[in-house]
């Protein structure tokens, strides 16, 4: 959501800038997720919790501010003059359950027409259409102070009177976005005497709306319950700002001021007066249940010895109410603010102290421990990889433990393990596979302009085995990049191939084992011609390489992404190597060139493994220098020049010898069909 700092000055108005304000709500969890523009027309990008429905305004964001700053908070009231002659319009609640109270107001003679500038402007800067200025001064006071309002025209409801009551079955009702909606028996609606005119603390009817014509205007702020409204609004597919309010729970008490500011809006920019008194229909009374709190159970949560006074400050200017019990437990009897529904018990009271003193306040120390600590068995092996990825450039992530059925089925061949009672298809079984979150948290940060990602992450997959389920740990790494400089620093020519399997070797080298070699049997998201999988003595521990396109084009990546797994059930069975100290050769290196032609069947790894047999301990170094297909080059086949490096710790070399060990070579290669170019 948008909130405009402005705005917000009106109520409080600390004499620090956008950034610091911004900075420091933030810290107490008012989270401010960016900034956009300058001056007045700066606007805050929010991130409020779902259990702080106060918090979703202006005006309860500033009480936060007024905390923070111990300032004054500017009491919220609003000008209404009074009101002309007496009405006969009635309401009745018939469902208790559903609403708890209705307050009404009724403002005759006024004149439709747009909002005045300031009002637009505000209401534009966080992102609300204007449409009229009586539409937008329930708009307004929303986003003002937290309430939703709806504005009907008096005119077109019959037989004078509102009814708020659940829906006949086979009634319909045609909403402000013109579709004609089938109600049931569980719906919440309010009605005139005939009919439904809006969907309760969802959204209001097509044929009341005001327009133009409108002259005479009913002003509606209530209460409903929020399991009726979150029933109501999933059943009809509708989610609107008034909705998302009344499902998290609204302020009891915010019916008549609301109402009030509303009016007062309308008779500003649209004229008329006020005719008859306030209707307030209350059906029951919402009261919260006071707290208990001890000053000592504040102290052995915190940790620290807070004074009293600043206790008291905290809860005093968030608005709740302490009285001192005399002589007894508890210290204070706590009475909670009626816009505060998410505080029930005293670890909440607790919560609310330590978030508005600050966390940064507080020691850092250690809780209180008594027993013996068994670190893992796996843990120096933990740290070796993380201290790997770390070094190679890798930044650590988290991605949820659920995925779909279509992620699991397309990424694991294992059985899956479902949730009973999952929240949605998307997150329906345990995760068997780390790639489908790691693909997530790639898009993400492609999506949001960031082209140049390294990520890993550690965790368990799970699996069904009959009744048990077995969890095998993984690693996932993953990486993408935009940037030229970035793309060749990483292999880009060969798509980052070759670059990545440099980071397995790499994470792979401080395992003990006599052999590591890589053959193309990976899985089907990987790109058939750019992936391979590596063996540990002759047992896969990895594969790796760049995702599949159909996979890529399927998750709307822009750019190429890499992907590496590595089971650590089966690397973990190699135990870490030695720190071993070998003194450098006091005697030279002799090198030696070597090219050949060979065909395309034959692969590095065959060049390797026949020289090993070879047994030829002076052979230090054999590595490919150059490949070049074409040109006098037959078709299916290649030329590759490879160095070999001859050297002793005992004596220098003699040319005879290194004459002797280059031909071993050449006919080592010749035998794998290879021709010595000369």
């Amino acid at each position: 959501m948008k909130l405009s700092p402005t705005w917000l000055r009106e109520f409080v108005n600390p004499k620090v800038d956008n950034l610091r304000l911004a900075q420091d709500l933030t810290s107490i969890g008012i989270a401010v997720e960016g900034i956009a523009g300058d001056g007045e027309n700066t606007v805050f990008d929010m991130e409020i919790g779902t259990n702080r429905p106060d918090a979703m305004n202006h005006y309860g964001v500033a009480r936060e501010a007024s905390v923070i700053y111990n300032l004054p908070l500017r009491p919220f009231a609003s000008k209404v003059p009074g009101s002309q002659g007496k009405e006969s319009f009635s309401v009745e609640i018939t469902d208790q359950t559903g609403c708890a109270r209705y307050t009404a107001r009724i403002v005759r003679d006024v004149s439709i027409k747009p909002s005045p500038a300031a009002i637009a402007k505000r209401l534009m800067l966080v992102e609300q259409r204007p449409i009229n200025n009586a539409a937008d001064a329930t708009n307004y006071t929303l986003w003002e102070m937290g309430k939703p309002t709806h504005v009907y025209d008096l005119d077109l409801l019959e037989g004078g009177k509102i009814l708020v009551r659940r829906a006949f079955s086979g009634e319909t009702l045609r909403t402000l976005d013109g579709v004609e909606r089938k109600l049931t028996p569980e719906d919440l609606v309010i009605a005139d005497a005939l009919k439904p005119v809006g969907l309760a603390g969802v959204m209001g009817g097509f044929d009341t709306m005001i327009t133009a014509k409108t002259r005479n205007v009913l002003i509606e702020s209530a209460w409903f319950d929020p399991g009726v409204i979150r029933k109501s609004s999933r059943r009809h597919g509708l989610h609107t700002d008034a909705s998302h309010r009344f499902e998290r729970g609204a302020d009891f008490e915010s019916t008549v001021p609301s109402c009030d500011r509303v009016a007062a809006l309308i008779l500003e920019s649209a004229g008329g007066e006020l005719s008859g008194n306030r209707i307030d229909a209350v059906a029951r009374q919402i009261d919260l249940a006071p707290v208990a709190l001890r000053l000592s159970e504040v102290h052995r949560i915190l940790g620290e010895k807070l004074e009293t006074n600043e206790i008291f400050r905290i809860l005093k200017q968030l608005g709740f109410e302490l009285m001192p019990e005399r002589g007894g437990d508890p210290d204070f009897t706590v009475h909670i603010p009626s816009w505060r529904l998410d505080v029930e018990r005293e670890i909440d009271l607790i919560e609310e102290i330590a978030r508005l003193h600050g966390y940064d306040k507080f020691t850092n120390t250690l809780p209180a421990f008594a027993g013996a600590v068994i670190e893992s068995p796996e843990a120096k092996k933990d740290a070796t990889l993380r201290a790997s990825l770390l070094a190679l450039g890798y930044n650590e992530a988290l991605s949820l433990t659920f995925i779909s059925h279509q992620d699991a089925e397309t990424f694991s061949a294992a059985p899956l393990v479902e949730l009973a009672n999952p929240q949605s298809e998307e997150a329906s079984v345990m995760r068997s596979s780390l790639v489908p979150g790691m693909l997530s948290m790639l898009a993400y940060n492609l999506n949001r302009g960031t082209g140049n990602v390294r990520l890993f992450e550690a965790g368990s997959v799970f699996a069904a085995a009959g009744s048990a389920t077995t969890e095998p740990r993984r690693v996932c790494v993953g990486w993408t990049s935009s940037s030229s400089q970035s793309a060749r620093a990483w292999g880009a020519r060969d798509g980052g191939f070759f670059a990545l399997k440099g980071d397995v070797e790499s994470l792979l080298h401080p395992f003990q084992h006599k052999a590591l070699t890589f053959d193309s049997q990976t899985a089907d998201y990987y790109h058939p011609g750019r992936s391979a999988r590596a063996l540990m003595d002759g047992a896969p521990v990895a594969q790796f390489g760049q995702i599949h396109p159909d996979i890529a084009a399927a998750r709307k990546l822009r750019q190429d992404v890499l992907i590496a797994e590595l089971y650590l059930d089966r690397l973990y069975a190699h135990d870490l190597q030695g720190v071993r100290y070998e003194a450098l050769p006091r005697y030279p290196a002799v090198e030696r060139d070597f090219s050949f032609v060979f065909d395309d069947g034959v692969v590095f790894e065959n060049i390797q493994r026949s020289l090993a047999t070879l047994g030829l301990a002076e052979l230090r170094g054999f590595a490919p220098v150059e490949i070049f297909r074409g040109g006098n080059v037959p078709a299916g086949q290649y030329a590759l020049l490879l160095r070999a490096r001859f050297q002793s710790s005992a004596r220098t070399l003699r040319e005879d010898e290194v004459a002797k060990w280059s031909e071993q070579i050449v006919r080592a290669l010749n035998g794998l069909g290879g021709k010595l170019r000369t």
